[in-house]
């Protein structure tokens, strides 16, 4: 909090012999003295603003450079300098800027060009403020036509300067909180809210899209379906709340399970789904292998008991007989996952012409 303004009397008006009245008028930044030191900027004591931002500040002048990055950081923010727009760029690539200070005249690169090369990226908004000395309406115009969000004339006060950077953070907060409920959204959109496995919606999309590269280029594809062994009895015995437990600790087993190339969702239920793109029998049967070991190694820990947790999981291929469209190959998944029901839980078999069970004795 800024301490109350102090009451004062008016004083006589300075005679000659004391010197000229010390300027009371706002400080201004790129002026045309340079002085060997820059002055320290004004307000230091001002409280840092609630969002800490890192801003990008380019100008070929290095006074104006440490100027204006020393009121930036008298505010709490984190500036760069750069003395080209080319080093810009260049830093850009690795390096996310909230907002950019951008002089437009300089030696290579303009200022004008590096925004238009700034706002063709695709990286996110960030907002570009120009600076320059021009102050005709047609320099303005051309800036913010090709894409500057801002625009501030040299020599401008600090509070103006402090100001317009103040506005576009706000927007580009808003912008980053805009992007994040969307991408969010997305992602409620296909994930399954008790698992955070993806939901049977997304798992149709790339069924579909793995059905139609395997059966264009007649690459194999695998597909594995699983539940869990006896799940109504602890629904039963322990209640729903052990049993959203058992389905959450066994998504996440089956995360660590799979390769980054599979496609691992939840089908209902206890039911589960791993899409294998461009897998033979011999690599869908490592991978069912090593969820049922995943699954079995150690008991499940849940909020009111520890559990002995077995899988039972069947697997169909493409290309094979009796399969020529993605429902077959599900409905021979689902198939073989029932047969190993039958066999006795606790194992993975396969689809083909003859049922063939691959027991866990054998693995």
């Amino acid at each position: 909090m800024r301490p109350a303004a102090r009451a004062h009397r008016a004083e006589p008006e300075p005679s000659r012999e004391r010197g000229p009245e010390r300027d009371r008028e706002p400080r201004i930044l790129a002026s045309v003295s340079h002085s060997s030191r820059p002055p320290a900027p004004r307000n230091d004591s001002a409280p840092a603003p609630a969002h800490s931002a890192r801003i990008a500040v380019v100008d070929d002048d290095k006074l104006i450079r440490e100027r204006v990055a020393a009121l930036l950081r008298s505010r709490g923010h984190v500036p760069t300098t750069f003395d080209s727009a080319t080093k810009l760029l260049e830093a850009h690539k690795n390096t996310a800027f909230d907002l950019v200070l951008l002089d437009v005249v300089m030696e290579g690169i303009s200022g004008v060009d590096a925004c238009r090369i700034l706002k063709a990226r695709e990286e996110g908004f960030v907002p570009v403020v120009l600076v320059t000395s021009r102050a005709d309406p047609d320099a303005r115009v051309e800036g913010l036509r090709i894409g500057a969000d801002d625009y501030v004339c040299k020599p401008f006060e600090e509070e103006e300067l402090l100001a317009r950077v103040a506005s576009m953070l706000r927007i580009k907060r808003a912008y980053d909180d805009v992007a994040t409920s969307r991408n969010r959204m997305a992602e409620l959109a296909v994930l399954d809210d008790l698992t955070g496995l993806y939901n049977v919606r997304y798992l149709q999309q790339r069924f579909a899209e793995e059905w139609k590269r395997a059966e264009r280029h007649r690459e194999p594809l695998a597909i594995a379906m699983l539940d869990v062994d006896r799940f109504k009895l602890v629904n039963d015995q322990h209640g729903h709340e052990v049993g959203d437990a058992v389905l959450r600790e066994m998504s996440a087993r089956l995360r660590t399970s799979v390769r980054d190339t599979d496609v691992v969702a939840r089908y209902g239920g206890e039911e589960f789904v791993v899409l294998l793109p461009s897998t033979q029998l011999s690599g869908a049967l490592v991978v069912a292998e090593r969820i049922r070991k995943s699954i079995a190694a150690r008991r499940f820990e849940t909020p009111r008991a520890r559990l002995e947790v077995t899988t039972s999981i069947g697997i169909a291929l493409y290309p094979s007989r009796g399969v020529t469209s993605k429902d077959q190959l599900l409905r021979a998944a689902d198939t073989a996952l029932y047969r190993a029901k039958e066999e006795g839980r606790d194992r993975i078999c396969v689809y083909q012409e003859q049922m063939y069970v691959f027991r866990a004795d054998e693995g």
